[in-house]
């Protein structure tokens, strides 16, 4: 049995949130209301995103009774669309740093390696589709080791693609005065930030997405900058400069569960 449930409506975004009972779970929703042209046949969307969220495109005028019978009719669609998304996130498991797990750089797969050799200097390279980790020698801090220079190496070539990214981006935030300063910080729910003086801050994880998905999350902070909030103003200055930014950003938070883990 369904019903629904009214939990927050906060106009200031023209977002609405809602749940309904399907079976013995609440599920939560967003309306995301928009002016529909002239001529365009006004409709009902629903998309459930793999990271579970569950966003539905409505007409501005549209009844509320009305969205919720939309959602209502495809009900079981979207509660199988979670169970088939909750499954793969039951898959991402914590990393222990040995042979044979997966790692990324920038949106491709690589198989870690670790191997020992004494007559080296411990390193960490990319190699034929593997992410090759020497260690000098092997001890019992094995794990704590690769883990640390895997960060470090991720650490650099964050610095070094972010810097590259922004430099090719900046043309387009007209906005921006000079080239803004950014560092690297490590984040666990978040892919960048932006301060009031307009410092931006980037996750190094980030570098284990494809570009397009950097670009999205410096262009978003950029943003920032002229617009300190998510207004309409915001959004709007961002799709100026990328129109793509909701798939972008539906890619990257499909993805997050695994770019995250560590």
């Amino acid at each position: 049995m369904a019903s629904i449930n009214n939990k927050k409506d906060s106009k200031e975004n023209s977002i609405e949130e809602y749940s309904f009972i399907y079976g013995d779970e609440a599920v939560t929703y967003e309306v995301i209301r928009k002016t529909i042209a002239e001529g365009k046949k006004k409709k009902v969307t629903i998309r459930v995103h793999p990271d579970c969220r569950i966003a539905v495109t409505a007409p501005e005028d549209a009844e509320k009774s009305a969205i919720h019978e939309a959602v209502m009719l495809q009900a079981r669609w979207i509660w199988d669309a979670l169970k088939d998304f909750r499954s793969h996130l039951e898959y991402v498991q914590t990393k222990h740093y040995v042979s044979g797990e997966m790692q990324f750089y920038l949106g491709r797969r690589y198989v870690l390696k670790v191997v020992e050799d004494r007559d080296a200097i411990s390193n960490v390279k990319m190699d034929r589709g593997k992410l090759l980790v020497t260690l000098n020698r092997f001890n019992d801090d094995k794990p704590k080791l690769v883990k640390a220079l895997i960060s470090g190496w991720y650490g650099i070539k964050a610095e070094r693609v972010f810097h590259q990214r922004l430099a090719e981006l900046l043309p387009q935030a007209t906005w921006v005065k000079g080239i803004p300063s950014f560092r690297i910080m490590p984040m666990r729910k978040q892919w960048g930030s932006c301060s009031a003086k307009g410092t931006l801050m980037l996750n190094p994880h980030l570098i284990k997405a494809p570009k397009e998905c950097i670009d999205y999350v410096i262009l978003h902070e950029l943003c920032h900058i002229a617009e300190y909030n998510h207004s309409e103003n915001f959004w709007r200055l961002l799709t100026s400069v990328m129109p793509n930014w909701k798939e972008v950003k539906s890619k990257l938070d499909g993805m997050a569960e695994l770019y995250l883990n560590e």
